[in-house]
């Protein structure tokens, strides 16, 4: 799945997302990115973590820039408009749930 995330990579200008695991209302994403690509605002309904796998990005709310780097996390409430931000090429794993 992370070999298919990065390959698609290779064309894509905008992140790329695949399901990796479900059951019932819990939910993990992988999120591949290129540096300089933005992950645009919107809002989570379930609770959420998410972990930077590699790479670095900049998570941003309500005008507040958290930089996240190799093993990072940060825990996403819900109904708060959010954005990420890739400053390098990137992978993170998305918990919801």
């Amino acid at each position: 799945m992370i070999r298919e995330i990065q390959e698609k990579l290779k064309t894509s200008l905008k992140p790329v997302a695949r399901l990796y695991y479900k059951s019932g209302d819990v939910k993990q994403i992988f999120i591949g990115f290129n540096r300089g690509m933005t992950l645009d605002q919107h809002k989570t309904h379930l609770p959420a973590r998410l972990l930077v796998l590699s790479g670095d990005v900049t998570y941003i709310q309500a005008g507040t820039q958290t930089r996240l780097k190799q093993y990072d996390f940060i825990d996403i409430p819900i109904n708060i408009i959010h954005e990420l931000y890739a400053n390098t090429d990137s992978l993170c794993m998305l918990t919801q749930g």
